[in-house]
């Protein structure tokens, strides 16, 4: 698509802030109006329409495209979304290891526990760890402390929680990196880092594969947007 527009701007609105393409003002993808509750979220939004050139790419907006769908579907439905992250808590990565006498037993251990530790500690919400394959239901209760707790949150981190969530298969790194502790993007690529462990061990075991790696690179590269989105909020 050509570029339409000529000046980027951003008005103050009722609710927050919005910005404007030659005056009008954007709406979501699905037709919305596009208000976001913060100016730095709102500039960096306006900074994605500013840097396209004559023609648009639709790739280079992912902020935009997280700002629609907290609006067009995590707003309407906060609950769905909040119980939709819940089943990766129910089988979260970090709480399943390998048996104890397996080498990548021991590295999980040194790299999840203070992670999932320090986790259960600023939530108060305790999970079951699980050595092998099979299953194990976490506590109903632990579980809907995790569900209000996701309740909470707005609908723009509550996006940004579910891109983080999905992409490292973990409703404790989501959160984690939702928190306070992971406010500089060292600490978000260090959660990042957390999650892919065993993808790194096996390819370290096993060799690399050039797809693959891109795959991780860019499942990387949305998770720390994800990141950046929250922060901006």
């Amino acid at each position: 698509m050509k570029r339409f527009y000529r000046e980027v701007a951003l008005a103050g609105t009722e609710g927050g802030w919005q910005v404007t393409l030659d005056g009008r003002k954007v709406r979501t993808q699905g037709g919305a109006q596009q208000v976001v509750p913060s100016e730095p979220l709102a500039q960096a939004l306006s900074a994605e329409w500013d840097a396209a050139g004559e023609t648009i790419d639709p790739g280079a907006f992912p902020f935009r495209d997280l700002a629609d769908y907290a609006i067009d579907a995590v707003a309407p439905a906060p609950q769905a979304i909040a119980g939709k992250l819940l089943a990766y808590g129910e089988t979260d990565t970090l709480c399943y290891r390998a048996e104890p006498d397996e080498p990548l037993f021991e590295r999980q251990e040194q790299v999840w526990e203070p992670l999932l530790s320090a986790f259960e500690a600023r939530e108060g919400a305790v999970l079951v760890r699980v050595s092998g394959i099979v299953h194990r239901p976490q506590d109903p209760g632990q579980m809907e402390r995790l569900y209000q707790r996701m309740l909470a949150e707005d609908p723009f981190r509550l996006a940004a929680l579910e891109a983080m969530t999905s992409l490292s298969a973990s409703l404790v790194i989501g959160l984690s990196a939702l928190g306070e502790d992971s406010g500089d993007e060292d600490a978000a690529r260090a959660l990042w880092r957390a999650a892919s462990l065993e993808e790194e061990w096996q390819a370290d075991l096993w060799g690399r594969d050039r797809e693959a790696e891109e795959r991780r690179a860019r499942r990387e590269a949305d998770f720390l947007t994800a990141w950046r989105f929250s922060r901006l909020v």
